[in-house]
């Protein structure tokens, strides 16, 4: 599979006869008025199964979707039954990310490679243009590849939203999953569905999913955090000891 992360055009196309996908992706900086927060909820263990549609009954959806379009992101049902569309994740991430950029005199290098970590502006939202066939794990992966992020794709998860009233639910998508088919079925509104790019939060750190460097960096971290705990500790006690020796010679007893 070949990826092609153009920012120029914003598209991506599907080469039929070899069967190779092509990403590109458009992104918005630009924020959008803040709304009240909504309380979040994991429908995950309460997901139904989803009824597997025959190709006339997706192509009569795909129909049905392109009829109720406002933002002219329609899908297109290709004569090989494979349709094609488009749909926006918004990346939610709170740690920094390491990407490589290009060389450029005076740039400083890290063990030989030419990388720097970022926070990603908050409410950053992407673009594809994707088929049918892509999975979750591809679109992870086009959205690393669009920003030229080296972090382990292992790292990220990709998760549904949807409102019902005021409350948010949420789901995380697993890797063989097809967002394409999920936005089809939820239809063209935000509010009946959202991708969300997160950090992946399995409760265990998976240590196996960082680089050397970020290794190395978390050690020096653990470092400094375990000295300066013990100067805490020791000039705690410093105070301690010298406010008993105080009282001792305010007793008049010898030390």
């Amino acid at each position: 599979m070949t990826w092609n992360s153009t920012m120029s055009s914003g598209y991506s196309s599907l080469e039929e006869d070899s069967g190779e996908f092509f990403f590109t992706a458009r992104t918005s900086f630009f924020k959008k008025p803040q709304a009240k927060a909504r309380p979040e909820r994991d429908v995950g263990k309460e997901r139904v199964p989803q009824k597997i549609l025959t190709q006339e009954e997706l192509r009569q959806k795909v129909e049905a979707y392109n009829s109720s379009v406002t933002n002219r992101l329609r899908m297109s049902w290709n004569t090989n039954e494979v349709y094609t569309g488009f749909i926006k994740v918004q990346m939610d991430l709170h740690r920094p990310i390491t990407i490589r950029a290009m060389s450029t005199p005076g740039s400083q290098v890290y063990n030989g490679v030419n990388e720097t970590a970022f926070y990603l502006p908050k409410d950053t939202v992407n673009t594809l243009h994707i088929s049918s066939c892509n999975t979750v794990k591809d679109v992870i992966q086009a959205l690393l590849k669009k920003f030229t992020v080296v972090d382990n794709p292992a790292k990220f998860a990709l998760f549904q939203q949807f409102y019902v009233g005021d409350q948010v639910h949420s789901h995380k998508l697993s890797d063989g999953e097809h967002p394409l088919y999920l936005r089809l079925l939820a239809g063209p509104g935000s509010d009946a569905l959202s991708f969300v790019l997160r950090e992946y939060e399995t409760g265990e750190v998976l240590w196996e999913a960082f680089s050397l460097p970020e290794l190395q960096n978390f050690l020096r971290m653990l470092s400094k955090e375990e000295e300066d705990q013990f100067k805490l500790l020791e000039k705690r006690y410093v105070t301690y000891r010298a406010k008993l020796e105080a009282a001792l010679r305010s007793t008049g007893k010898p030390d």
